[in-house]
Formats: structure tokens, C-alpha cells, sequence
């Protein structure tokens, strides 16, 4: 991915005449953005400047947004494998660097990569139906009703809580551990560390468990247990799945997508740092 990034940047950097560059340009970055006033406002001023590829045709995926739109993006153009450099045009942008219209090519040239792995979930309904999703952040499982969820929790086909009664559990992946897992106090993982937090929502037993952090290749399954009075969702980042039975989660690192973040404001950073907020 270093090598490709590397020929773009000599490509776009080599002295060309203004009117080749802008030619390159349009072939080599893809803009997409939310449909926010915002995110459509700097739409337009960006492709004005660097042109309207689309991201088949592109090396690298410009994303104008927030977090969300960033989640959505790496959904929806992961079979494309192009790297990922986001600009924030929304309210969270964690995932995303600072808006900048002019330098575009420039930083991506000079930016940090960023690997992400995304949990795959494979969710078995009440009806027998079976759902496969991929999650970059976090798959949770929450109650649908006003009582407590029932769900046994077994990690490599062994059993580890019989029964833990609760609002809800997850397991976040590093980028995902600042979201909804820090939320529920669970904990924050550096990037590159090939470990998950699996975090309790609201436990009530067993009253001590605050959670685990697990190997990256820990197969993790939740069976619902009295599904019927007790009804169980799971989502998969933004995607979900209701009245589940049975959700079995691993790591898929056949879809691993590259986020490229600028030097001075790196992924890794931004995770320790919130280590450190007080």
C-alpha cells in the first residue's frame, strides 16, 4: 500500500503544468461527503479543485464527514481496497483530520497509514435466518425490551459466563474502543496491539464483571438465553439485526481497510491521548 501511495505522489508531484495536474488529479482522488449542508458545501468546493473521479476509478477515497460518514464509507467502497483520507465536515470527527482545501495531493503524499481489521458477525435470528455483517467499531447486542437480557457468553467454544444478565454487551476493535465501548467504561486499546475489549452494558450479574480484553483471533459467541420474553438485538456498527438467538464474532482480516491520518494528528496519537483525558 506504502509503494502504491509512493508512485501517486510522483505522479501528482512531478513538476507538471497546472492543467496536466489538475487532468491527474481527477483520476487519482475520489470525493465523496455526507449529506449534511456542510459535508455538500465542501463537496463542491473540493471537487471544483480536484474533480469528480469515482472511487472505482481513484487511488485514494477522500471522505468529507464525521465519524459516521467515515463507518459508512469504509461499508460501502471496502471492495474497492483504496485507502481511506478523511476531512471533517460534522460534529465527531475522531476518524477524521482537520478540513483543508488546498494541499490535498500534498498531504496524502505525506500521510500515515492506518490498518484496520473489522469484526465480521455472523447473527442467527428466531426464524432460523442467518445475517453476516462486518463491524469497524464495535458489535453490540442490546436488550428490546424493558427487561434485562439473558446471555450466555463463550469465547473459543468454551463457556466463560453462563449467565450474565444485562442491558447489553459488546466487543470493540482498537478503533473502536473510544466510542461506544469508552461510554461504558470499558477500555481504551492502542492500535496494533491484536486485542478486543469485550464490555458489559449496564451488568447486573455478575455484579463484579467489568469486562475482558481478549486476543484478536478469540472467537467470541453470545447465545440469548429466553429469547422470547427476553428479546435481543445486535448491531454491526450502524447495521442491525433484531431478535437474535445466537451471534458468533470473529476477526476478518481479509477485509482489513487503510485509514491514512496526517503526520502531526496520527490515529495512534488521538487513542493515547484520550488515555490522558482528564
Amino acid at each position: 500500500m506504502t509503494e502504491r501511495l509512493s508512485d501517486v505522489a510522483l505522479r501528482l508531484l512531478s513538476g507538471k503544468p497546472a492543467e496536466d495536474r489538475s487532468q491527474m488529479d481527477a483520476k487519482t482522488v475520489a470525493i465523496v461527503a455526507s449529506k449534511s449542508p456542510e459535508g455538500q458545501r465542501t463537496l463542491a468546493e473540493m471537487q471544483q479543485r480536484y474533480g469528480t473521479a469515482t472511487p472505482e476509478q481513484a487511488d485514494v477515497i477522500v471522505a468529507l464527514g464525521g465519524d459516521g460518514f467515515m463507518l459508512q464509507t469504509l461499508h460501502r467502497w471496502r471492495h474497492t481496497g483504496k485507502p481511506v483520507f478523511g476531512m471533517k465536515a460534522g460534529t465527531v470527527g475522531f476518524l477524521m483530520n482537520l478540513y483543508r482545501p488546498d494541499g490535498l495531493v500534498e498531504r496524502i503524499a505525506a500521510a500515515h497509514p492506518s490498518v484496520l481489521r473489522p469484526l465480521k458477525m455472523t447473527a442467527v435470528g428466531e426464524s432460523g435466518n442467518t445475517t453476516e455483517l462486518l463491524a469497524f467499531n464495535e458489535v453490540s447486542l442490546l436488550r428490546q425490551t424493558k427487561q434485562a437480557a439473558k446471555i450466555k457468553v463463550s469465547l473459543n467454544g468454551r463457556p466463560r459466563i453462563d449467565e450474565l444478565v444485562c442491558d447489553g454487551v459488546m466487543l470493540a476493535t482498537p478503533a473502536g474502543s473510544t466510542a461506544y465501548n469508552l461510554s461504558a467504561h470499558g477500555p481504551i486499546l492502542p492500535l496494533g496491539t491484536d486485542v478486543l475489549a469485550l464490555t458489559p452494558i449496564a451488568a447486573f450479574r455478575p455484579r463484579r464483571w467489568r469486562g475482558a480484553i481478549l486476543r484478536s483471533d478469540t472467537e467470541v459467541r453470545f447465545d440469548i438465553l429466553d429469547h422470547y420474553k427476553r428479546p435481543v438485538s445486535a448491531t454491526a456498527d450502524a447495521s442491525e439485526v433484531r431478535d437474535v438467538v445466537e451471534v458468533v464474532i470473529r476477526e476478518s482480516r481479509a477485509d482489513a481497510f487503510t485509514l491514512l491520518f496526517d503526520p502531526e494528528h496520527s490515529l495512534e496519537e488521538r487513542i493515547l491521548s484520550e488515555q490522558f483525558a482528564l
